[in-house]
């Protein structure tokens, strides 16, 4: 039978539990694991018994629920858990293994009587019977039934059957096969327990018998004999007097250790030891690698390692090497885990304490043992038949459950013969952080971490590359340099060692390196060999010298005609007369002329990606200059040669404009059939886009920004028509035309349509130009462009920005209609809040919504000549502005009211506009107008 000591670390948990731990930890009440300073005060031991933290007595000294209670009423004084009369009979924290007093019921069987019951429960919430247990039952004629949780979980079922016979024998053998004695195996941990007995009589004389005694208990191991038939109580001697009842507790503040990880406050395993969950309960329970030590107290499982080591040690066991740190006497190994033995029959062992196994090969670089199960026979150890068939039912086998535990720095490998080590289950900074026990003491070493399937299994050393022996060690049999010089040809050449590595340099000239006789020797073909080369190096360079002549004159010769041809579209595209009207401009913000290149360069080569949109006149696209300011380039569409003096004056004129609601022209380029302008880069896009793409999704502008907007963008008009240096006529105003900087700010872009007067003109006549839905209809039918035509537009712009609808969009009846006829029917009929946008009706008064299409009316008039001017439109939305302004800061008044742009009896939506005083408008402008309310209403604008 194994000794207590295997027995104790064949036990695979805990053995006390924390009672009521999940309560506990609620309050606070839990602890991370303690140095050994805190536990000096500590007692140690009760009677014979030791005890080691988690346990403890007295304050400070316990795990909450591992509580200990020493009797002195006693001699020797009983170890008690808590307040239970549960004796502890000893505790093995390292071994994760400890004993306690047995549990058992002495059952009178009584004639009459057939079936009895009795329940067992753990006294505290996390004490469960070990499935090392098992359950046997002494008597006769019995059938006994054993349930776990409850009566339909059945552990298991034994009969005990006695004949005369039986009761004549001296001993019917030492294992309970049913005859007298019979045994129920647990399987797995249990908390709680009933056993349910049936009496069995066979005959009427056996009924009037008197009561007979059955025994039932639990125990890792009794040896049976007759005598305990008969005997007051199963007769001690024939219990395993180390662990009398077995029990597994497990830490049950958390269900397992993948979830106590995560706390780190209440995990109870220290940095060293091994978290493992328990198969069939709640909790878990820690482990100390090598099975040695406290894995419940700070460094309690490291054990020392020792680089110094005797001179005179035997280094070999029959054929097997024995480096350094293993050894076989005492003073050659660094530490108890690398002790091997040698037997007289030369044969080298490794003893792990549950098995022996012969070391057929021992390798330092891999970290690796190869070996041989030795313990192969246990048909005569009825202690390990039982161990194994225990764990066997609750594990898979035997071994295989020693297989999955780490055992200390050893650990099994996929294959059955083959066992890794590591120096110490820490990683390399760990280790080297413990200068005291650094294994890798060898100059030219390192250390590597070991790892596998993502576990951590601890550290080897190894020679650097370069270098060859034992890195454990720092003397001449430590890691040295390798000569790769010996190493038969290692070089084609001359070979050079060094520390660590080697080099090769070539034979010199005229010799050649002699594989046979290791070293350099004249060539007999030498001479022939060095001019086929010379001759063959020669006649390559030539070669390469013609084509890359070739190619560079080719090159030259297309970069001549690109810029004959480049000049010659310059000249045509009137280059020269552009740079003669933009010599006067100041440096600062003189319109520059681009070359094709840098704007080809810009666009990488006017790629599709770089597409910022398509219109009428031309595509823009996106690009960055060498200076890299972020550019929009439009490239045109092919015009006409007549066109190209006029594009030119544009240009010119176009150039001086710097209003801060124009888009400024950076500049153009002529050196393409079409010329191509620069304009700055607007990032928010259009306000066609901002109103018109997801109409289902709110508008990012709120009234004020509407109103803004059509301020800006009527300035920038205004300006175009009345403060440049000539008068431009935009030709082209949409809302797809007005661009949004990073803060919203309207921008006038695309001048592509425009024209400009000298100051003599009120109009001129073109083809007509625009876009439906925009296009002024007396613009339309005349073919005269005036100043009154991109009023009418801008009139369309205020129509979208009241009712978020496009220009030609489509009806409730699914046909096309025009947005300005829309409105103005709209208006006549008295229905302007149902056709104005939900959120304008939300946000707006009704007075300020009524002053716009007031406006807006005006702008729409069919006869030019009624429309007001872009500076009346730009003052009369200036003044509403102000007026929203003053009401949102609650500012007083300036007394006097400013008459609207259309006069008092138009203010009537509901009346049709008189013709006849229409025309007065032009001439009078906005009523009331004076340079003094334009500097009141100024003062209150923002800057």
């Amino acid at each position: 039978m194994r000794s207590n000591g295997v027995l104790a670390s064949m036990c695979a948990g805990l053995v006390v539990c924390l009672a009521a731990v999940r309560g506990a930890a609620g309050n606070g009440l839990l602890q991370t694991p303690p140095n050994a300073s805190q536990l000096a005060h500590c007692p140690t031991s009760c009677g014979d018994v030791e005890i080691s933290y988690p346990f403890g007595i007295g304050p400070g000294c316990f795990r909450q629920g591992f509580e200990l209670t020493c009797d002195h009423a006693d001699r020797p004084p009983r170890l008690l858990l808590g307040n239970s009369s549960i004796r502890m009979t000893y505790i093995s924290v390292g071994g994760g293994t400890a004993g306690a007093s047995t549990v058992g019921y002495n059952i009178t069987v009584s004639p009459g009587t057939d079936t009895y019951s009795m329940s067992w429960k753990a006294p505290a919430q996390g004490v469960m019977t070990s499935f090392y247990n098992s359950l046997y039952v002494v008597g006769c004629n019995v059938e006994v039934y054993m349930f776990g949780d409850n009566m339909t979980d059945l552990i298991g079922s034994c009969m005990s059957i006695c004949t005369e016979t039986t009761e004549r024998a001296a001993n019917v053998g030492s294992y309970c096969s049913g005859i007298g004695c019979c045994m129920i195996l647990l399987r797995r941990d249990l908390s709680t327990f009933t056993i349910k007995l049936v009496r069995h009589n066979s005959t009427r004389a056996e009924q009037d018998k008197a009561p007979s005694e059955v025994k039932i208990f639990l125990s890792p191991y009794y040896q049976f004999v007759v005598s305990d038939l008969f005997s007051g109580w199963v007769n001690t001697s024939n219990l395993d007097q180390g662990a009398a009842s077995v029990f597994d507790l497990a830490i049950t503040d958390q269900p397992n250790c993948e979830r106590a990880q995560l706390n780190k406050d209440s995990y109870a395993c220290n940095d060293e030891s091994n978290c493992y969950d328990r198969p069939s309960a709640w909790g878990y329970y820690c482990f100390c690698p090598n099975s040695q030590g406290n894995p419940y107290v700070v460094d309690g499982c490291i054990q020392g390692y020792n680089s110094t080591h005797r001179e005179t040690c035997t280094r070999s066991c029959g054929n097997v090497s024995i480096p350094f740190p293993f050894g076989v006497e005492e003073g050659c190994y660094a530490s108890d885990n690398f002790r091997l033995s040698c037997t007289p029959r030369d044969v080298t062992v490794l003893d792990r304490g549950y098995a022996q196994y012969r070391v057929k090969y021992l390798s330092l670089d891999d970290g690796s043992l190869a070996v041989t199960n030795m313990l192969t026979d246990t048909s005569s150890n009825n202690v390990e038949r039982m161990v194994y068939t225990n764990y066997n039912g609750a594990y898979g086998s035997f071994e295989d459950y020693f297989k999955s535990l780490v055992d200390g720095i050893f650990y099994f490998s996929e294959e059955d013969e083959i066992i890794n080590w590591v120096v110490a289950n820490l990683t390399c900074q760990q280790a080297m952080q413990r200068s005291a026990t650094y294994a890798c003491v060898s100059h030219n070493s390192y250390c590597q971490n070991v790892t596998r399937g993502g576990t951590r299994y601890g550290y080897l050393c190894k020679c650097n590359d370069g270098f060859h022996g034992n890195p454990y060690l720092q003397n001449e049999n430590s890691c040295t340099d390798i000569d790769e010089c010996n190493i038969p040809n290692k070089c084609d050449g001359i070979c050079h060692n060094y520390d660590g590595g080697f080099n090769c340099t070539s034979c010199s000239h005229g010799k050649v390196y002699d594989r046979t006789k290791y070293k350099c020797v004249m060539s007999a073909k030498e001479h022939n060999l060095i001019l086929g080369i010379t001759i063959g190096v020669a006649c390559g360079l030539g070669s390469i010298v013609v084509a890359l002549g070739a190619i560079a004159l080719t090159r030259k010769w297309k970069k001549g005609i690109q810029r004959r041809i480049r000049r010659a579209y310059f000249k045509k595209n009137q280059g020269l007369l552009l740079e003669q009207l933009i010599s006067n401009e100041s440096s600062t913000d003189k319109t520059k002329i681009f070359s094709l290149d840098e704007l080809e360069e810009a666009t990488n080569n006017f790629d599709v990606t770089r597409v910022l949109g398509c219109g009428g006149h031309g595509t823009v696209y996106k690009g960055i200059l060498s200076d890299l300011r972020v550019v929009a380039i439009k490239k045109s569409k092919i015009v006409e040669q007549t066109e190209i003096d006029q594009f030119i004056n544009e240009v010119a004129i176009l150039s001086q404009i710097i209003h801060r609601n124009v888009v400024k022209l950076f500049g153009c380029c002529l050196e393409d059939e079409v010329p191509l302008l620069v304009y700055e880069f607007i990032s928010n896009g259009t306000l066609y886009d901002l109103l018109h793409k997801d109409t289902m999704a709110k508008c990012l502008l709120s009234w004020k920004d509407r109103v803004r907007i059509a301020m800006e963008a009527a300035g920038a008009l205004s300006y175009l028509h009345s403060a440049a240096a000539i008068p431009i006529f935009h030709r082209d105003v949409k809302s797809s035309n007005i661009l949004l900087d990073d803060n919203f700010t309207a921008k006038v872009s695309d001048f592509g349509a425009s024209r400009s007067l000298s100051l003599d003109e009120t109009h001129v006549v073109t083809i007509v130009q625009g876009t439906f839905g925009y296009l002024d209809p007396e613009y339309y039918h005349t073919g005269e462009l005036t100043e009154k035509s991109d009023v009418y537009s801008f009139g369309v712009i205020l129509v979208e920005l009241l009712t978020r609808k496009k220009p030609i969009f489509i009806n409730d009846l699914g046909a096309k209609e025009n947005l300005s006829h829309y409105f103005i029917e709209g208006l006549h009929e008295g229905v302007l809040m149902e056709i104005v946008d939900s959120h304008i009706v939300e946000e707006a008064d009704q007075d300020e919504i009524k002053d716009i299409a007031s406006l807006t009316e005006a702008c729409l008039r069919t006869k030019g000549g009624q429309r007001p001017t872009m500076k009346e439109v730009e003052m009369r939305l200036q003044f509403l502005r102000t007026k929203m302004l003053r009401k949102a800061q609650n500012l007083p008044t300036n007394g006097e009211e400013i008459e609207p742009l259309l006069r008092p009896d138009a203010r009537n939506l509901h009346a049709q506009t008189n013709p006849a005083n229409a025309a007065q408008l032009t001439s009078q402008g906005v009523y009331g107008y004076s340079l003094e309310h334009d500097f009141e209403s100024s003062i209150y604008l923002p800057r």
